[in-house]
């Protein structure tokens, strides 16, 4: 089980990035324009760093939904692969047989 601490860190970061996306892309699109002005794109530039780092969608980190583990996810399943083969033992994964041969 992962810290407490750290699963909620994450769940702050999720929150700020739909918070300013919008705002994030619009000041992107302006950043990124090579019709605008250079000093509207150096300012739009400015403006997107003074956003909380923590609103940056790469600084998002998946995670494991039933334990928390940062490590080995399965993006399809939204879990970790220690859970997967766990709850695929306990037959609880419909379709899903543990293979011995």
């Amino acid at each position: 089980m992962a810290k407490v601490s750290m699963v909620e860190r994450e769940l702050k970061r999720q929150k700020l990035v739909a918070r300013y996306a919008t705002k994030r892309a619009a000041l992107k699109e302006i950043a990124n324009d090579e019709s605008k002005p250079f000093e509207e794109r150096f300012k739009a530039r400015l403006k997107l760093a003074q956003l909380p780092r923590n609103s940056s969608p790469s600084r998002l980190h998946n995670r494991c939904q039933l334990t928390g583990r940062p490590k080995a996810y399965y993006r399809k399943l939204k879990m970790s692969r220690i859970m997967l083969r766990d709850l695929a033992s306990m037959g609880q994964i419909p379709g899903m047989v543990k293979s011995s041969w």
